[in-house]
């Protein structure tokens, strides 16, 4: 295609782990990789723009890269071009198909020594008016939550009347309280209510406009307890400010025709866990350890009673102790925002929030800003994009992990169906369609290769089949019941059908109890 006779032409080059374009021209040049958009870099004084890329943000080690100015005018030429992580020099464009693969070392999987599904954890969910919305988020809870855990929900006074007999359908559920304020307290006040409630357990606070779905809470704790200086935990949203996926601060409809629970799923399962870094949660739904509370103390009900800016407060004075804060990308949870207060109203609140914490950290904006558009972010927000991108060519099944003896799995239909086997002293792991994904040697590391592939491609279930090594399956059992991956014997009884997850044959699930 012959150029533009406005446009200058300009070098890409690249290292084997920067991308650098000579001369860059005035403004931002986009970067797409492999057909999705990855971020926009700006030239530097003398003309060059660059992008760094400490790893593969597909976890393939070919990427297709284009560099262009993200303008109708452009003062360049774009720039299309392959190229391998690690390897200099610039090929052409192989035109990739949109397949995602694990980041691996990018990953920060739960050390094998520890015990993720042992913490004890309380979901404080505060309530004011919107019933509608309420019946939503407990019964999603209820549904989809495993592991030990109570459920704490706390009517701070509402003016709604279909509020009261709404919570009284939950009561009497074995682990569910509820409770109720005589007066309203705001938002603040009732969130430590139900923190002082919930004893020595770790908490999550979640707002009552969310709607979770299957392993919610299981990934929550796997990112709270991946280290042992993280104080938060963050899961990512269709409506959540920063926390929104794909595009920050915005409403992102969920990718037609999948669902929200289709779409939980796909990030499950391809999102990854490199679980970026911010300088605070958000309290629509974050994990908090309870050493962390023990050590920074409640939030602050004088300054911030009704909200907006009280985890934001919290998390500085965590990380002025050195804890740090972790998105978990792999956890996507719907928020409606602003039932309870109304757009307005909550506008307000935040001004006058980041008024309070301007004051007390005069940093935390500059923090964001840097960590916001962090290349651990990027890649996130990246992976989204391409999940979505998927959408109308496959349907996100619930993924079994099957040990078996060489043979290949048994159909289950409704089921993605993986391969795991022992042999020669190996470990393999095959995928959906028979193909290697990855093997590791047996032996001590065993235990953590095997670990980190149940975190890594986010199995529900486990699998055993006929004439099984009882070492192998000792191991297996032992890593998915650590993690709170359920454990099916096929040798024993009937094969599961479609469904089965959700219907709640799963022995790990928190809530047996009739829902309402």
């Amino acid at each position: 295609m012959p150029m533009s006779p406005n446009r200058q032409p300009s070098a890409l080059t690249w290292d084997g782990q920067t991308l650098c374009l000579t001369p860059a021209g005035v403004g931002p040049c986009a970067v797409t990789i492999d057909g999705s958009r990855f971020c926009e870099i700006e030239a530097s004084a003398d003309g060059v723009a660059q992008l760094r890329l400490p790893f593969s943000p597909s976890g393939n080690r070919v990427l297709d890269v284009r560099v262009e100015q993200d303008r109708v005018e452009a003062a360049i030429e774009p720039v299309v071009a392959s190229i391998e992580i690690g390897v200099p020099g610039l090929q052409p464009a192989l035109h990739l198909p949109p397949m995602l693969g694990a980041l691996a070392s990018a990953e920060r999987p739960v050390p094998v020594e520890l015990e993720p599904m042992q913490r004890e954890v309380a979901v404080i969910v505060p309530v004011y008016n919107a019933a509608e919305g309420v019946a939503r988020c407990l019964d999603s809870v209820l549904a989809h939550t495993t592991g030990p855990c109570r459920l704490i929900v706390i009517d701070d006074a509402s003016t709604d009347p279909g509020i009261s007999p709404l919570l009284e359908r939950y009561r009497g559920i074995a682990g569910v309280d509820i409770l109720a304020n005589e007066r309203n307290l705001g938002f603040t006040a009732t969130v430590n209510r139900g923190i002082r409630h919930a004893g020595a357990a770790d908490v999550v606070l979640l707002n009552a406009d969310t709607e979770v779905a299957a392993h919610w809470l299981t990934g929550l704790r796997r990112a709270a307890c991946c280290a042992a200086d993280v104080a938060t935990a963050t899961a990512v949203s269709d409506n959540a400010g920063a926390f929104s996926v794909p595009e920050l601060e915005r409403e992102n409809p969920i990718p037609p025709p999948w669902t929200f629970e289709q779409t939980a799923r796909a990030l499950w399962q391809s999102a990854g866990h490199a679980y970026p870094q911010l300088p605070t949660g958000n309290g629509f739904c974050m994990y908090v350890r309870r050493e962390v509370l023990d050590a920074v103390g409640l939030f602050d009900v004088e300054a911030f009673p009704e909200g907006y800016g009280e985890e934001n407060d919290f998390c500085q004075r965590a990380s002025a102790r050195g804890y740090r804060h972790l998105v978990a990308g792999n956890v996507f949870v719907a928020h409606a925002r602003s039932q309870s207060f109304g757009i307005e109203r909550r506008e307000r609140l935040g001004r006058a929030g980041m008024q309070v914490l301007r004051e007390r950290w005069p940093n935390y904006e500059t923090e964001v800003g840097a960590m916001l558009f962090s290349f651990e972010r990027r890649v996130l927000d990246w992976r989204v994009r391409r999940i979505h991108a998927l959408a109308p060519l496959l349907q996100p099944l619930p993924r079994v992990l099957h040990l078996l003896a060489g043979q290949n799995p048994p159909p289950l239909p409704g089921y993605d169906s993986w391969m795991i086997t022992m042999h020669n002293q190996e470990w393999v792991l095959h995928g959906a369609r028979a193909e290697l994904v990855e093997s590791a040697p047996a032996g001590p590391l065993a235990s953590r290769h095997v670990s980190e592939w149940l975190q890594r491609y986010g199995f529900e279930w486990v699998a055993f089949g006929e004439r099984i090594e009882a070492g192998a399956m000792k191991l297996l059992g032992a890593q998915a019941r650590r993690l709170g991956v359920p454990v099916l014997d096929l040798a024993a009884g009937p094969q599961p059908g479609p469904g089965v997850a959700a219907a709640g044959i799963n022995p790990l699930r928190s809530f047996k109890g009739e829902r309402p």
